[in-house]
């Protein structure tokens, strides 16, 4: 994927979706890879703090935490950045209710803020009332940030969709919204239980990247954590005598056997493979894919690779 995204921007969505995921040694990481290239303490001081509308204050307290430390350990020598102005003397309820019309494009009504009108207070006065009203950052650096901490978190689709709108209406293209989806769903990715592993040596029969861990190395049941980057897939393939069962862990892919329907996977979906059947899986566009692999033994088993999955094939699918 070509980067349109400068490397300060990269930096934030990556410290936006650490956050998200409480990660604090790749959040360290990154912190100071960021300050070494031009982002300033304040710039990140507000990230996280903003972090708390989004992630929760546990998750923005324990980053702040981190951030603090790394501070300290640079000898509080790096550029601490502007603060905020003072706001304007007008209530925080209507500044913010001006503030998320304009963040938005339009004023912000339905069934669920009559349902719950405390929530929609809250979201108007705190969120863009204080918040977003702190202009030491711009909206669409606020948005980048917002759209890493969605993505990297589970269960909150209709949320991140609304700010990938919002996003694209303060500044952000479609290639750079997509380049923050899969910073974040890399970070993701890397929070796996056993572990991220290296570039998959098998990589010549993906479209591509993937990443490979074995889980067991002795003999028995072989096992394997494979990661696929979005839109990296497998070829076609055929597990002879032997067949394979995939437990998928983390993000969204597609599994396809020969003459088929291709079915989409999420997290908790089991694939039983049986011997002999062609068949590919991978990820979809939009997300990082995760996926234990056990090959059921069988004496004399062999795995026949076979043709690539053609762009034509694979971009109908959503």
């Amino acid at each position: 994927m070509a980067e349109n995204l400068t490397k300060e921007q990269q930096v934030i969505a990556a410290a936006a979706a650490y956050t998200a995921l409480g990660n604090q040694t790749e959040l360290k990481q990154v912190l100071n890879n960021g300050l070494d290239n031009g982002v300033t303490v304040n710039e990140f001081k507000e990230i996280l703090v903003q972090a708390y509308a989004y992630c929760g204050f546990p998750r923005s307290l324990n980053a702040l935490a981190t951030l603090m430390q790394t501070v300290e350990e640079r000898g509080n020598k790096d550029k601490l950045g502007n603060e905020p102005s003072t706001k304007p003397e007008s209530d925080a309820l209507t500044y913010g209710t001006e503030n998320q019309t304009k963040l938005i494009g339009s004023k912000v009504k339905g069934k669920l803020f009559e349902f719950a009108p405390a929530i929609d207070k809250y979201l108007k006065a705190h969120l863009f009332g204080d918040i977003f009203a702190r202009d030491n950052i711009d909206w669409k650096t606020r948005e980048l940030a917002t759209i890493a901490m969605l993505a990297a978190r589970e269960g909150v689709e209709s949320q991140l969709n609304a700010h990938i709108e919002i996003g694209k209406h303060n500044g952000l293209t479609d290639n750079e919204v997509a380049e923050i989806m899969n910073i974040a769903t890399k970070a993701k990715a890397q929070n796996v239980v056993f572990g991220f592993g290296e570039l998959n040596p098998y990589g010549n029969y993906f479209t591509g990247k993937s990443y490979l861990k074995p889980i067991t190395t002795t003999n028995g049941v072989p096992m394997y954590n494979v990661t696929f980057e979005s839109k990296c897939r497998n070829n076609w393939h055929i597990h002879h005598k032997g067949g394979q069962i995939l437990l998928v862990t983390q993000g969204r892919g597609w599994y396809q056997a020969w003459g088929e329907e291709p079915r989409e996977l999420k997290a908790g979906d089991v694939v039983n493979i049986p011997a002999e059947t062609k068949h590919w899986h991978g990820a979809a566009k939009d997300s990082w894919f995760t996926h234990i692999a056990v090959e059921v033994p069988s004496e004399g088993s062999s795995n026949e690779w076979l043709e690539p999955v053609t762009d034509e094939e694979y971009n109908k699918l959503q």
